[in-house]
């Protein structure tokens, strides 16, 4: 049934270049089995497995998951603990993956704030994988869309004070150019599991006219038949950019 889907989905064409994913539910999927928020964290990742491959296979170019926000170091120690373990761990266990898959990592956000050993993981498989021409797997960490902006502005602050830039020069593009995610294309997607209708703080910028898809699954259940609801719903949409 799945791969029926996945034909009448490429056969449509008119898909989206780029896919930003709040990956929410975690805590919620494991507090209604009596599990400790680790646990929910843990299947977090096997939700992203399904949906790295699966949109790997509609040709999907580019995928950003929010995975740590700067609000989340609030959190309990032991539970931000275990997610910087996990996501050092999770980037070495799977980079024969995305080297087999031909998948490219990289990662948007403060990284620098990120402890040192645990983003020397990170950075080995961005570095490993840079040659890769699959889809770019972009992770959001330590990532805040206002702070993103805020520091945008200090560049081309920065960049006035030394002459290189003058006030009337500024526009769109070149606020984008300073932006973390300058090397790509926005969001045209942007899915957001458990049910909350909020962006988070999540790519503020760059959002302003992606598609919105909200579903109340939690992110350990959100899956490749889900991914693929979410791409057909996308296909029905009319995108106008505020034109009739």
């Amino acid at each position: 049934m799945l791969e029926t889907l996945k034909k009448e989905i490429k056969a449509r064409g008119n898909l989206p270049a780029h896919i930003a994913i709040i990956m929410d539910g975690n805590g919620r999927w494991a507090r209604q089995r009596n599990f400790p928020r680790t646990e929910g964290h843990k299947m977090g990742v096997e939700a992203i497995r399904k949906v790295v491959r699966t949109a790997g296979e509609m040709g999907i170019q580019y995928l950003t998951l929010f995975a740590f926000s700067t609000e989340n170091w609030r959190r309990p120690k032991e539970e931000v603990a275990a997610l910087m373990q996990l996501l050092s761990d999770t980037a070495r266990k799977e980079l024969k993956e995305m080297m087999d898959n031909n998948l490219r990592l990289t990662a948007t956000g403060h990284i620098e704030g990120l402890p040192y050993v645990k983003r020397l993981a990170l950075h080995r498989a961005i570095k490993k994988t840079s040659k890769n021409s699959g889809v770019v797997l972009n992770l959001a960490l330590n990532y805040s869309g206002r702070s993103e902006i805020l520091a945008a502005i200090k560049k081309i602050a920065r960049e006035i004070k030394e002459g290189k830039l003058t006030p009337a020069r500024i526009d769109e593009k070149v606020l984008e150019s300073h932006l973390y995610t300058k090397n790509m294309p926005d969001p045209d997607l942007l899915i957001r599991t458990s049910g909350e209708k909020r962006l988070s703080n999540f790519l503020l910028w760059q959002a302003a006219y992606s598609e919105l898809y909200i579903t109340d699954t939690l992110w350990p259940d959100f899956g490749e038949k889900e991914f693929l609801m979410a791409l057909a719903d996308y296909q029905n949409r009319q995108r106008r950019f505020g034109r009739v």
